[in-house]
């Protein structure tokens, strides 16, 4: 049984996790819940915005997500779910996951805002440009945010090779990468536990506790702002408890 440690020691040895992504990881020290929402009932998400179609269910006792429009429309299927809390810089978001039906792709923005005549503003005020789930309308477009990508199993080289990718909005600029460890649903043993620990300084993405992606924060990258699930259709997820707490 090889343990989470020497995981990450193979992983640091190949290339895809740098040893800062370990000490980062385990010595930051995680402070008050600041907001907490478990995902349970229809109520939990009344604030919630959705942008693009999509079913939302609570049929297991957590938030079931999948696509509306059938995966033949393309981008037109997919969709962004938003979270319209605004959280500060220097905090920790995690939630449980469950990979149900493949394929398909799980984003989660944050740290995310708007342009909107030079200034930055809320990542759904109504001045910015409409959006529908549509990649490029967050990509290339008045969106500001950084945005982790996993559990990616939508073309057939992402099922062949199991990587996690840090990008930043507006633009595609891949910021850091790593392998993840996620198994494909067959052999999934969920939950699993995903977190973002994002401060001035860094990036960590964590499953389980097993550091996957790090990255050191360049100047003008986004600090505060809100968090939004993404899927690519077909694919079928829940999640729960919705969890951000400072980071000391």
């Amino acid at each position: 049984m090889i343990s989470r440690r020497q995981l990450a020691g193979g992983l640091s040895a190949l290339g895809l996790v740098g040893t800062a992504t370990t000490v980062a990881a385990q010595t930051a020290k995680v402070g008050d819940i600041i907001y907490h929402n478990p995902f349970a009932k229809p109520e939990d998400i009344a604030a919630f915005k959705l942008e693009g179609e999509a079913k939302i269910s609570f049929e297991r006792g957590r938030m079931t997500l999948q696509n509306a429009r059938d995966p033949s429309e393309g981008q037109a299927s997919n969709f962004v779910f938003w979270c319209p809390e605004t959280f500060p810089d220097n905090v920790e978001i995690s939630w449980k996951f469950w990979p149900v039906a493949e394929p398909g792709l799980c984003i989660l923005f944050f740290s995310a805002g708007g342009i909107l005549n030079g200034e930055r503003v809320h990542v759904l005020d109504k001045g910015l440009k409409p959006r529908a789930g549509i990649y490029d309308q967050y990509t290339q477009s008045d969106v500001d945010a950084l945005q982790i990508a996993y559990f990616r199993r939508r073309w057939a080289e992402e099922r062949a090779f199991h990587l996690a990718n840090l990008r930043r909005a507006p633009g595609f600029q891949l910021l850091a990468q790593g392998a993840d460890p996620l198994p494909d649903v067959e052999d999934a043993t969920p939950p699993y536990d995903v977190k973002i620990r994002k401060t001035h300084k860094a990036v960590d993405f964590l499953i389980n506790d097993l550091p996957v992606v790090h990255w050191d924060v360049t100047p003008g990258s986004p600090t505060s702002g809100s968090i939004g699930f993404r899927q690519m259709a077909p694919l079928i997820a829940d999640y729960a408890d919705l969890t951000v707490r400072k980071i000391a």
